[in-house]
């Protein structure tokens, strides 16, 4: 499923199994072989926790005489999200509180390791090695919400010199789509509804009136153990954040990092994982009422939106949390956990969200299944349901059943958009995803600045 595998290795006419449990990542380079556990894992007479990365000889772990070295141990605010080798060395690339960190670790030193310094605060940074069998030169590739994805290329220096090599240098930059000078990213913290500490990015005007009258878009996604980090978009710059109410303010945008993902690592992701998925959604409320909190934005003036998982997010959000939104926009959902793995790819989702099969499972999956929440005489915000004929990996039929309740339930002010084309990304090329996303923020900024 999505997390458990087994690894064999390839061997004249045999095959041989990497013997460690189904849920450790394996990875093999040259000799060596690393493994990253996504739950507590014993080897021996040794323990290592939930997401740290561990190296051993290949040799002689197969054969059983192998003592795992730990490269990383996880820390309450660092995560480790990926790895990428040169030829001499290990590049770890890190989270902490959601900001980049790279390390560099040298096999030949005792796996000693140092950080790269080329990783400004509140961005995304990754490395990766320009050619793992020759030469130590890394690419690095940076973004953030105002920074547009630059390409940068280093050298990490010949093992044991003197002298560290010198840090990377801009090879390219992608256009910028707006002018940042007037924004700021900051970065803040909520406190959900069991006392945890969520984080999230606010993206707006420097001398932003903290009064609640300012429009502002809550993104999150919270599943699978995927990571939202900072990334620069043209597309939120020019249509959200430079766009004016006739007063002239400006929109404001927000990036929640709720529990489900892998910002903390596995343990965020399994603190929200089948019965725990009320925590996803509370997270993601308790920032909305965060930002209200603040003064940046009130109920009228604050929109949600998410796709696919993030979809199944903002519909929870508007059955189970409409004081909190004006508007909602939901792409390509999933919405009915009723049958949903009788529907196209469901069945593989299992793991992540429960069997709708097992009585049992039902009992909590029922909490978080929109369709089925839906209540007459509620007073919804606008919503924008969207998808895509062609999407084999939800499909249409649960953004379509969504829509035809909430009409028949009388709804107001509910729109249903649905393309031919583009699968579950909801369009096939550039144009059709401008118009999307013109659809999707236009809506919500007529909703969010109406009155």
């Amino acid at each position: 499923d999505f997390f458990n595998s087994r690894t064999y290795l390839r061997r004249g006419g045999d095959w041989v199994a990497v013997d460690v449990s189904t849920d450790v990542n394996v990875d093999i380079h040259r000799n060596w072989l690393l493994l990253r556990p996504r739950t507590d894992w014993t080897l021996g007479q040794s323990s290592y926790p939930a997401g740290s990365l561990l190296a051993a000889d290949l040799e002689q772990f197969l054969a059983g005489r192998a003592e795992p070295a730990v490269l990383f141990s996880p820390e309450a605010h660092t995560s480790l999200q990926s790895w990428s080798w040169t030829e001499h060395y290990l590049l770890l690339y890190l989270l902490s509180d959601v900001s980049s960190r790279i390390l560099v670790l040298g096999p030949a030193g005792g796996w000693a390791a140092r950080e790269l310094a080329d990783c400004p605060p509140l961005h995304a940074v990754e490395a990766t090695g320009v050619d793992d069998e020759d030469g130590d030169d890394y690419w690095l590739v940076a973004t953030g919400f105002l920074t547009p994805s630059t390409l940068s290329r280093g050298s990490l220096g010949t093992p044991g010199a003197a002298q560290p090599a010198a840090g990377a240098a801009a090879v390219k930059a992608s256009p910028s789509f707006f002018d940042a000078s007037g924004y700021r990213v900051e970065q803040h913290f909520a406190t959900s509804k069991d006392g945890t500490r969520v984080p999230y990015f606010q993206v707006g005007p420097k001398d932003l009136a903290y009064d609640g009258g300012n429009p502002t878009l809550l993104s999150g996604y919270g599943g699978f153990e995927i990571s939202r980090t900072p990334a620069y978009s043209g597309t939120v710059g020019r249509s959200w954040l430079q766009r004016r109410t006739a007063d002239g303010r400006g929109g404001v945008y927000v990036l929640a990092n709720i529990r489900g993902g892998g910002e903390y690592g596995p343990a965020w992701h399994r603190a929200a994982h089948q019965a725990n998925r009320h925590r996803a959604y509370e997270d993601f409320a308790a920032v909305a009422q965060d930002l209200m909190d603040r003064g940046v934005t009130s109920r009228d003036r604050l929109g949600c939106s998410g796709g696919s998982n993030g979809g199944l997010l903002v519909g929870k959000m508007l059955t189970t949390y409409p004081h909190l939104f004006g508007a909602v926009s939901c792409g390509v959902p999933l919405l009915g956990m009723r049958r949903y793995t009788r529907l196209s790819a469901g069945y593989s989702w299992i793991a992540e969200y429960g069997d709708p099969d097992n009585p049992e499972h039902w009992e909590f999956l029922r909490t978080f299944s929109p369709y089925h929440l839906l209540q007459e005489g509620t007073e919804y915000p606008e919503t924008f349901i969207w998808t895509a004929t062609s999407d084999d990996r939800v499909g249409p039929v649960q953004a379509r059943k969504m829509a035809a309740r909430m009409l028949r339930l009388g709804v107001r002010n509910a729109w249903f958009h649905e393309a031919l084309e583009g699968g579950h990304a909801g369009a096939s090329d550039n144009r059709q995803a401008a118009r999307l996303q013109a659809l999707s923020n236009a809506f919500l900024w007529q909703a969010l600045t109406r009155s």
